[in-house]
């Protein structure tokens, strides 16, 4: 029984179905009435069908992975490809980009987190790039092709004279070295109350861009031998949710003393469902439409601490809570249209696909 409760509350944390009265209140992109009262939260809604999408052709964007591009990869339907998402009260505004190139002229934009993190900088710079005519002004600063282990991808829009930016820190905090006389199991720290050292390349941005979620697993982090340390003392007893809500903390602390929010717009995403299903959590089956927004929605610990530590925080800080908007998007994995099709994946999503959505929300914002 205990075994079972732990399994249930540290395995497999991402994705706790609950029923829509139970869903927690998000926040939003508000329109208000003349008497001031909201009319609208841009994350309460459902996928509708739309033949205008998608948005760019991944196959023509030199920066989306081969590993997302999914029909290239082999898959024939295109029904997930034309789906936008809708508020129930209002629309997301239509994505302009030739408006989005101007807003962001002289500017840096940076998104920091895991490989989810990657894939919305991919869909960023490939919504954008439609919008450029000489295709070779944009480029990676470095010269480097992208990858999921290199820490740092900068791409330049050299026209407009903007980067958008992803730096790798799947934790946001620091990852350590292991005390003197630690158990044989530990092979590396989690220091929770220290931000990643690579944290200073962050600040001087315009737009700044946080997740984090789909490490903080202890089946991963026991996989790899990695453990929680906190004031240089490890805590091998320590709640996955707790290490993740004081890694959260510690951001938060150095959001506040570091960044200049007066400059800086800073969002931090929320978890992304995923749609891992069988008795042990290991069979992906993708469908072929997006779930009936009806029946269930997905509601998750992480992104209920995110929304409780955001909240709190002194300076404005906006949570995109795009939790229950991809729990419907059964259809948007990437499966085993991948470049490795011998292991499906039922956590990322095909490109193009839902994180363009996360970023014509985030468009709106600005």
């Amino acid at each position: 029984v205990i075994c079972w409760y732990v399994y249930l509350y540290e395995f497999v944390p991402a994705a706790i179905v609950v029923e829509r009265h139970e869903t927690a209140v998000v926040e939003s992109i508000e329109s208000k009435d003349s008497k001031g009262v909201s009319m609208c939260d841009v994350y309460d809604g459902s996928w509708v069908s739309d033949e205008t999408y998608p948005l760019y052709n991944a196959s023509q964007c030199p920066f989306a992975e081969k590993g997302f591009n999914c029909l290239a990869n082999g898959r024939r339907d295109k029904a997930y490809l034309k789906w936008r998402w809708k508020p129930k009260n209002c629309d997301v505004l239509r994505f302009d980009v030739g408006e989005v190139l101007e807003k962001l002229r002289g500017k840096r934009v940076v998104f920091v987190g895991d490989s989810l993190s990657r894939t919305q900088w991919e869909s960023m710079i490939c919504l954008l790039m439609n919008g450029v005519e000489d295709k070779t002004s944009v480029y990676e600063v470095n010269g480097n092709k992208i990858s999921k282990k290199i820490r740092y991808l900068g791409v330049r829009f050299s026209s407009y004279n903007f980067t958008v930016e992803f730096y790798r820190s799947v934790f946001l905090v620091h990852i350590g070295s292991v005390p003197k006389r630690s158990p044989k199991r530990v092979r590396s720290t989690i220091k929770l109350d220290e931000l990643d050292h690579i944290s200073s390349k962050w600040i001087d941005s315009d737009i700044l861009v946080f997740n984090t979620g789909h490490w903080w697993n202890r089946a991963k982090l026991f996989e790899i031998g990695c453990y929680f340390k906190v004031n240089g003392r490890l805590k091998l007893g320590m709640s996955t949710m707790a290490a993740y809500t004081r890694a959260l903390h510690t951001w938060a602390s150095w959001v506040e003393n570091t960044v200049n929010t007066n400059r800086t717009r800073v969002f931090f995403r929320t978890f992304e469902g995923s749609h891992w299903s069988g008795q042990n959590g290991h069979t992906c089956k993708v469908t072929k439409n997006p779930l009936v927004r009806s029946k269930r929605e997905y509601r998750s610990h992480y992104s209920d601490i995110i929304k409780k530590v955001v909240n709190d925080m002194s300076v404005p800080v906006t949570t995109m809570h795009v939790t229950p908007m991809g729990s419907y998007r059964s259809d948007a994995h990437v499966g085993v249209w991948s470049d490795n099709p011998t292991v499906p994946d039922c956590s990322h999503w095909c490109l193009p696909g839902v994180p363009d959505a996360w970023n014509e929300i985030l468009f709106s914002y600005l």
